[in-house]
């Protein structure tokens, strides 16, 4: 049997592709992708002629058993996304799993996420956090959305269109307050990236004075629920506090809570002054 390779890809600058990554891509048999024309573009960059059939989520299911015949016959497949990593909140766990199922070897080659770039220039704590996916298209499927995710404790990542990113920010605020501090990730890796950390309400008015243009590829992390720390919590920060520094405070009271080391730290930051 041969290979399932799970290849990331540049999320905006060709050049991030790596060495190993440029090398399956060239020595594979077959190259799995949702639109061979967006693949075929970093294929040209890279000088690489590999055949590449399109895999999306209309067609997956379809097409699995396919490739899955074709790898027990020895040959290796490399599966891409139209960029980053494959199956974040993109198709491939269908195939994946069956070649699990077949005993088929599944291979990670890392690289380019858009997760992990936004959470890492994000300046908001990252020790825990959750992906929350695309935010939803419509008006009251996204503010029951919002309104779950109200008093999550951990930073969260999500994506969201440029035509509904002004809707999302207004239903943010509606939501939960004007004050959460968020951190916008535009166009990441690309000619006119923007980062920009601000409380949502800021952000808001930055898209509609067109500071941050409502155009390309948006990632929001936003940071959790202050309101997760609760009365206790203060009591046994305060407690710790007399004899440790925050630091120290908040790495004890995560030991004995379940709340995160970042949270905590900002609260006894906060009890300290």
């Amino acid at each position: 049997m041969s290979t399932l390779y799970i290849v990331a890809t540049p999320i905006g600058n060709l050049d991030d592709i790596s060495a190993r990554a440029a090398e399956v891509l060239a020595a594979v048999d077959m190259i799995a992708c949702e639109d061979t024309r967006r693949t075929g573009q970093l294929l040209k960059h890279l000088s690489v002629s590999t055949r590449m059939m399109a895999l999306h989520d209309h067609n997956e299911e379809q097409l699995s058993s396919g490739l899955i015949e074709a790898m027990t016959e020895g040959q290796s497949v490399a599966l891409v996304s139209d960029a980053g990593t494959p199956l974040i909140s993109d198709p491939g766990y269908h195939l994946v799993r069956l070649c699990h199922s077949a005993g088929i070897s599944v291979v990670p080659v890392p690289g380019p996420s858009a997760v992990m770039a936004a959470l890492s220039a994000a300046g908001i704590p990252t020790d825990r956090f959750t992906f929350e996916g695309f935010v939803p298209a419509k008006k009251n499927a996204r503010q029951n959305y919002f309104r779950a995710l109200k008093s999550e404790p951990r930073t969260m990542v999500m994506f969201e269109a440029p035509h509904r990113i002004e809707e999302s920010l207004r239903s943010l605020v509606q939501e939960m307050g004007g004050d959460r501090v968020m951190t916008v990730c535009r166009e990441l890796t690309k000619t006119y990236e923007q980062i920009i950390q601000a409380p949502i309400d800021e952000l808001l008015n930055q898209v509609v004075t067109g500071e941050i243009p409502a155009k390309g590829e948006f990632a929001l992390v936003m940071s959790g629920s202050p309101d997760a720390v609760v009365q206790d919590v203060d009591q046994l920060l305060a407690a710790l506090l007399q004899e440790l520094s925050p630091s120290k405070a908040a790495a004890v009271a995560a030991t004995l809570t379940d709340h995160p080391k970042s949270v905590l730290y900002e609260r006894a930051l906060a009890l300290k002054n």
